[in-house]
């Protein structure tokens, strides 16, 4: 379930109250006249099912609650109600299933920003993953995996080309295109800096390396590992399964082959650079295109589902 608090000009509270009664799905109806003072107005909660929250929050877009009031949206963990347990027998669909494109806009766009803690989490993964790719250790490159914070601006891409957002396509890109630039360029100085104290040295880069070997050697499996990754990667975030997230971390070697690329391209290894960078694209490829489709496929199910349960 899904709890909305709204700041409604008292002129609209009517017409809210008649669309949240008149939204299958929806309970615990609270008008609180008066209430508000920032923005000026009443305030109007209620609780409604996941599967129905979108197509409300949508209707409320669309009587101008965003402007000229406020539209909060939290999530309920545990609700013990009767009402709200016919509440979401009634909406239509799975709450699994759902999605809420705005927040999904929204978390997006969080975390598709070049900021300094991004830059700062995606470079300490990439020196991570240098020293597991110096010492062949694949234990540091699944810690690598995990710390990398790349799939955020990955999904802004996805949803901003599905919501046809040009502004979030261009922030996404830049934030994935420069935060992998600035993080290979800090983690080539990095390597050059244990190369001067002795902890890294030629030989290292160009040792036979069977447990990280496949880092700069791309092939079509890495495609096909990125593009079920970018799946379960987007199905993550629209059903709020964060621990399925953690497993798309470590599935793909976007991060490793930004850090094998950079330890080559230290060494002059340039065979090994473009190898990495190789595969680093093949798996970005994948993830985008996986991401997308999966979001036309939800936006097309729904569309279908809601046609079918709503024909008028």
């Amino acid at each position: 379930m899904l709890h909305l608090r709204l700041i409604t000009p008292a002129g609209k509270t009517d017409a809210v109250v008649r669309l949240i009664e008149g939204t299958l799905g929806t309970t615990h109806l609270v008008v609180v006249p008066g209430a508000a003072r920032n923005p000026a107005g009443d305030v109007v909660m209620c609780d409604v099912a996941r599967e129905a929250g979108d197509e409300l929050i949508g209707r409320l877009q669309e009587l101008g609650l965003d402007t000229t009031g406020s539209i909060a949206v939290e999530n309920i963990d545990l609700s013990l109600s009767t009402r709200a347990d016919k509440a979401e027998e009634e909406a239509p669909g799975e709450a699994a299933d759902a999605v809420l494109w705005e927040h999904l806009t929204d978390v997006t766009h969080e975390e598709s920003t070049l900021s300094v803690t991004y830059v700062a989490f995606l470079t300490v993964a990439t020196m991570i993953a240098a020293c597991g790719v110096m010492l062949d250790n694949s234990i540091l490159i699944v810690g690598a995996m995990a710390v990398g914070p790349e799939f955020g601006p990955l999904a802004g891409i996805c949803t901003a080309l599905v919501q046809r957002t040009p502004k979030l396509v261009r922030r996404s890109l830049w934030a994935l295109l420069a935060g992998f630039g600035i993080a290979m360029l800090l983690t080539a100085g990095f390597g050059w800096l244990m190369d001067a104290i002795g902890l890294f040295d030629k030989d290292m880069i160009e040792a036979d390396r069977p447990n990280t070997a496949f880092i700069w050697q791309p092939d079509m499996m890495s495609f096909v590992v990125a593009f079920l990754a970018g799946i379960a990667g987007t199905l993550s975030l629209t059903s709020a399964k964060s621990g399925a997230l953690i497993g798309v971390a470590i599935s793909v070697t976007t991060v490793p082959a930004a850090a094998n690329a950079a330890m080559a391209f230290t060494y002059a290894d340039y065979s090994q650079t473009w190898g990495s960078t190789a595969q680093l694209l093949a798996n970005l490829g994948g993830i985008i295109t996986a991401g997308t489709l999966t979001l036309l496929a939800q936006k097309w199910f729904w569309a279908r589902h809601r046609n079918v349960t709503d024909p008028a």
